[in-house]
């Protein structure tokens, strides 16, 4: 028998479907948040739950009074519950509202459910939404018609997870046969002269579309099996629109550790991108993003040599986020560190985190690169940051990042990327 947070919920939905002949029924499967409860306890697991169960309570109250709903965890088994007590007269609630309701659950979970969860868990959160309705029967016990309506919600939740994987990967698939994407250009720039030495090449999935988010498209390009894809499509495009760039800036391009095998990333296939592109060594920095994701240094140095045999430069992004990073900087060795934007917000007025920057800039000193602190917004962040010897950062307080179309087009005075 399933268990509710108390009896006197379960009073209520009994109540509610003698009283009105009927019951609608959402099943949440919040299964990824045990996760949380797994790396961080049980209180941060429940802090978790309330964000989401307050979140997903939102959205029904847009469509039922709050007098008629009943947002609830089922226990053990982790699913939210979102009960909904309308008359059975009410065909359209049943037959037509619900699924819609449903639908809209899913998605401000995808939207916003990664803010709930934050900062314990930082992928897209996507859980299964499934529907039942329970109609009322005198001949049954009507405990076992609402255990009877769950079941059958949690069957409609894994035939959508189901269902929507296949969508999506149709949609990624779609999306890199089109090559349906658009490249932004964010400055990095010189934190004592606000001069720009170079541009870090972003992607940015189809407008108006939940893909727009890169942390999602990627995120559903892997569970399609399609990363390698669009990794190597994101490169490409990037380097194609590299021409807007003035000339003497850095193109920093982000690289999967899973594009390891991308030929292009050998001796004579970065020759080749150089040739084509028309661009110097000293103009590429390979960016390797998600270092926590780098499983064997060995061949991953393979690649690092070939850059470094060209004449192409290495970043490390997301430094300072855990040991792994810092086992990519001690193994690859590379000419800039990029700070983990966590490391940045607040750092004015936070001496633990001035403490691991300040021990970052020590390290890439030592072995003869630079810092790159990511995501600077206020002006004693800045000031921070320069304080604690870090020479370049990224961020809005220096802009945006620009479309390659609305670029402008005309040398930026600024120092050479060696300055």
């Amino acid at each position: 028998m399933f268990s509710l947070h108390a009896d006197q919920e379960l009073d209520r939905i009994v109540a509610g479907l003698a009283g009105r002949g009927a019951v609608g029924l959402l099943l949440i499967e919040a299964g990824p948040l045990e996760r949380i409860e797994r790396r961080y306890g049980g209180a941060a697991h429940q802090l978790a739950m309330d964000g989401l169960v307050n979140l997903i309570r939102e959205v029904a109250l847009e469509a039922v009074p709050a007098e008629d709903l009943l947002v609830t965890e089922e226990r053990p088994r982790g699913a939210i519950l979102v009960f909904m007590f309308q008359p059975r007269s009410d065909s359209r609630f049943y037959t037509t509202k619900l699924r819609g309701l449903a639908a809209r659950v899913a998605s401000q979970i995808r939207r916003h459910g990664r803010r709930v969860v934050y900062p314990y868990l930082r992928d897209p959160l996507e859980l299964p939404v499934g529907v039942s309705v329970a109609l009322h029967n005198p001949t049954v016990k009507t405990e076992r018609q609402i255990m009877h309506a769950i079941d059958n919600a949690r069957a409609d939740a894994k035939l959508e997870a189901g269902l929507q994987s296949r969508r999506n990967s149709r949609q990624v698939l779609k999306l890199i046969i089109a090559g349906n994407l658009s490249v932004r250009f964010e400055p990095i720039v010189h934190l004592e002269t606000a001069q720009v030495i170079g541009y870090e090449a972003l992607t940015r999935g189809p407008a108006r579309t939940e893909l727009v988010n890169p942390v999602q498209l990627f995120h559903e390009a892997e569970a399609a099996g399609l990363l390698f894809e669009l990794d190597c499509l994101c490169r490409k495009l990037a380097l194609e629109q590299a021409s807007v760039l003035p000339r003497g800036k850095m193109l920093f391009l982000n690289c999967l550790p899973t594009s390891i095998g991308d030929p292009n990333l050998r001796v004579e296939g970065l020759r080749k991108v150089l040739e084509n592109y028309d661009l110097r060594p000293s103009d590429l920095v390979l960016e390797i993003s998600e270092s926590e994701s780098i499983e064997n240094f060995g061949v991953f140095r393979e690649v690092s040599d070939s850059c470094r045999e060209v004449g192409v430069r290495i970043a490390i992004d997301d430094a300072g986020t855990g040991y792994a990073s810092l086992e990519a900087i001690m193994e690859i060795t590379p000419d800039f560190i990029k700070t983990d934007m966590g490391l940045v917000r607040g750092i004015d007025s936070d001496p633990p985190r001035q403490e691991v920057v300040r021990a970052l800039a020590s390290v890439a000193r030592g072995i003869g690169a630079q810092v790159i602190a990511e995501g600077i917004e206020t002006d004693a962040e800045l000031r921070a940051l320069r304080e604690l010897g870090v020479r370049y950062g990224q961020g809005y307080f220096f802009g945006a990042a620009t479309p390659g179309e609305a670029m402008p087009g005309e040398v930026v005075s600024g120092e050479e990327e060696g300055s």
